[in-house]
């Protein structure tokens, strides 16, 4: 990411009301038709003029960014759990947790006497009241809460693990609860009774809520007096991303996509500003309770690290995607390890393949193994660095890293920072970081940047892309349309380009860091913005074959660019010709579609469909209040043929999925697409 100063939505939502998605389309399809430009698009399906695209065409890139990780797609709703946050010193803030209470009822400190040597901070509890005598505690006790990531969303009838280390000099009695942000409704609650927590003990209770409230906070109360500390809380739902961890809806959003790869943590989260604020993936790995945290000083917020190294790759692993590391090579935003004392880093990196591939006798594989996953995890992708090419030591740096790699793991991809587009790169290298934050326009125009880049040497990996500024807002339909022709010209050049994802892909509306984003999201909520929409069309593409697509050349055609793919729906084995056309003027547009040398090849009218995205204003954005405001809208083509007439909405996308009965074209390569709905 490049700094510049600072419920899963289904398509088939649509479904229900059927008959104002038919009246909608057919409201674009019928403006104006008497003064469309008639432009000729012709498909040449013949053997000769087919390329197979590469299966990892397009993917998604995740970055800890705009709380996308931390009180995002992983499930933990407290924040601040181990009361790291405020520093390593003592006292300190432990933000966002409160007080219950006042100060003739108890007071609250923190001190380093955890039992976790690499997070020694923990929260010291002194309750002056009783329950009797003298100093009663109020009702209901005192203690403290946690609202977790601007509130918790929890749902009746399902269940939480609260999980806390305790330790007292005295009986215990703690009541924990869950509430809403009050703290006078109870939605579950239970009880920590105990003689003996003279040394640190884990305590684990299921808390099963009767309320739904979005805006919830876990509370840990006592009317007993006595000094109680506590570490590392936790509080998860029970049902997570297949079992591993991650918020469902969220994570269900990414799935949607079907992402060839994932390319993670970062961008600018793996840089820091400083070294001392990178992210270092040794210290993410093992128990949770064991792991220091660290403050991202670039995007500016504390993250536990629940969310780490070990986690990326099963969520790739759960996704189906190839996961793309992406490690420090001793550079940061402010400062950097000159290349004759790059050796640590050196063997991080080595260490952290081993961890990922290794054996489980090994000993980083080992570790991965007491995490409950021997098998090795796919890696075959690695990036060193982030955007740091023109740093004074990145080619030392990066040559240092990889001829170790190359020698311990030849088999690895490995990408560098520079860009080779329009130059030979001055070192070795698979793959070469290409990122664009563009206006809408030069978006557009940048759908032709790869046509006269050279054959040879590195593939590309668009791992950034995304139009910004006054263009996008906060994600609109213009943005879209402009990223959308941008992916059809690499589409058309993934001889060279193997891989493409956007960015940034979350934003937790509470603390948005940058716009725009794909998929917008608070504690119980979430929409994707046309952006994501967009990318929806794209799902089938990697993999597909490709066809030569032509229009000819008019005033009407400088506004439109398109691509044809044979791709295979897995859940009817179909074939299907898919023609994506971005219409980026003002004006509808009339096309005549050819498809030509189909052979035995027969386009049926059953089966085949047509899909729009487009809205009535070219800025209109899609929002918590109206998730659904730009989406794409379905319908059955009922004049599908080799040869048909088509009106193009002005500023829309649109796809024509053209259901073929058989199919004489040489497939070249297997069809690993996963949905036959954008």
């Amino acid at each position: 990411m490049i700094v510049m100063g600072s419920r899963k939505v289904s398509y088939y939502v649509l479904l229900l009301c059927f008959g104002i998605v038919v009246v909608s389309v057919c409201t674009f399809f019928a403006i104006g038709d008497d003064t469309a430009q008639p432009v000729r698009l012709v498909v040449n399906a013949s053997n000769a003029s087919t390329r197979q695209i590469p299966e990892t065409l397009f993917g998604i890139f995740f970055e800890e960014i705009n709380h996308a990780g931390a009180g995002g797609i992983w499930a933990e709703l407290v924040s601040n759990r181990g009361f790291e946050a405020g520093g390593p010193n003592v006292p300190s803030n432990i933000s966002p947790w409160s007080i219950i209470g006042n100060e003739s009822t108890i007071s609250v400190s923190t001190d380093r006497s955890s039992c976790f040597d690499r997070n020694k901070v923990a929260l010291r509890m002194d309750v002056l009241c009783d329950s009797e005598g003298i100093n009663v505690c109020p009702t209901g006790g005192v203690g403290i809460y946690n609202p977790g990531f601007w509130g918790m969303n929890i749902e009746q009838g399902k269940a939480y693990k609260v999980t806390l280390f305790v330790r007292s000099s005295g009986k215990i009695d703690v009541s924990i609860s869950l509430t809403d942000s009050s703290g006078q409704k109870k939605l579950a609650t239970s009880s920590i009774i105990s003689s003996d927590v003279s040394n640190w003990t884990k305590m684990e209770v299921l808390l099963n809520a009767s309320e739904t409230n979005p805006n919830s906070r876990l509370q840990l109360t006592t009317s007993k007096q006595g000094v109680i500390w506590f570490d590392q809380v936790s509080a998860m739902p029970l049902e997570t991303y297949k079992g591993h961890g991650f918020r469902n809806d969220l994570v269900q959003m990414m799935a949607d996509l079907e992402p060839r790869f994932i390319r993670f943590p970062g961008g600018c989260f793996v840089e820091g500003e400083w070294l001392r604020n990178a992210f270092r993936w040794k210290e993410t790995v093992g128990p949770w309770e064991q792991r220091p945290g660290h403050f991202g000083d670039v995007w500016m917020y504390w993250t536990d690290d629940g969310l780490g190294y070990f986690e990326f790759l099963q969520l790739a692993e759960d996704l189906g995607a190839a996961p793309v590391w992406v490690f420090n090579n001793g550079i940061s935003h402010q400062d950097e390890v000159d290349t004759s004392a790059i050796s640590p880093f050196v063997q991080e990196v080595l260490d952290s393949i081993e961890f990922a591939r290794g054996d489980p006798n090994t000993t980083w594989g080992s570790i991965r193994a007491s995490m409950g996953h021997p098998e090795p995890f796919d890696l075959k992708y690695v990036a060193i660095g982030n955007e740091d090419c023109g740093k004074k030591n990145y080619r030392g740096n990066y040559v240092k890293i990889y001829n170790a790699m190359k020698r311990a793991y030849p088999d690895i991809k490995i990408i560098s920072n520079c860009d080779g587009s329009s130059r030979k790169l001055d070192h070795p290298a698979d793959y070469y970081d290409f990122h664009i934050y563009t206006s809408a326009n030069q978006m557009f125009s940048m759908a032709h940047r790869f046509d006269k880049t050279s054959r040879t040497g590195p593939k590309a990996f668009v791992s950034e892309y995304a139009v910004t500024g006054s263009d996008a807002g906060k994600g609109s339909l213009l943005a879209a349309l402009a990223e959308a022709a941008f992916l059809i010209g690499l589409e058309k050049n993934s001889d060279i380009v193997e891989m493409a994802s956007y960015a940034p892909l979350f934003v937790n509306t509470n603390d948005r860091r940058w716009n725009p984003d794909a998929i917008v999201f608070n504690s119980s909520h979430l929409y994707g913005t046309p952006s994501y929409w967009m990318q929806r069309f794209f799902v089938g593409s990697s993999g597909a074959t490709l066809l030569d697509t032509t229009l000819d050349a008019n005033s009407a055609s400088s506004s439109l660019i398109a691509s044809s793919i044979i791709w295979k729906n897995p859940e009817d084995e179909h074939n299907y010709l898919r023609i994506k056309i971005v219409n980026f003027g003002s004006n509808e547009v009339s096309l005549k579609i050819s498809v030509n040398h189909l052979n035995a090849f027969s386009i049926q009218k059953s089966g085949s469909s047509q899909t729009v995205l487009t809205s009535r204003n070219l800025m209109d954005e899609n929002s918590l209040n109206d998730p659904m405001k730009v989406i794409p809208i379905k319908i059955p083509l009922n004049t599908a043929g080799e040869n048909m007439d088509v009106v193009l909405p002005s500023h829309s996308l649109t796809s024509l999925d053209l259901f073929m009965e058989f199919s004489s074209i040489r497939m070249p390569g297997s069809y690993q697409s996963s949905t036959s709905a954008i």
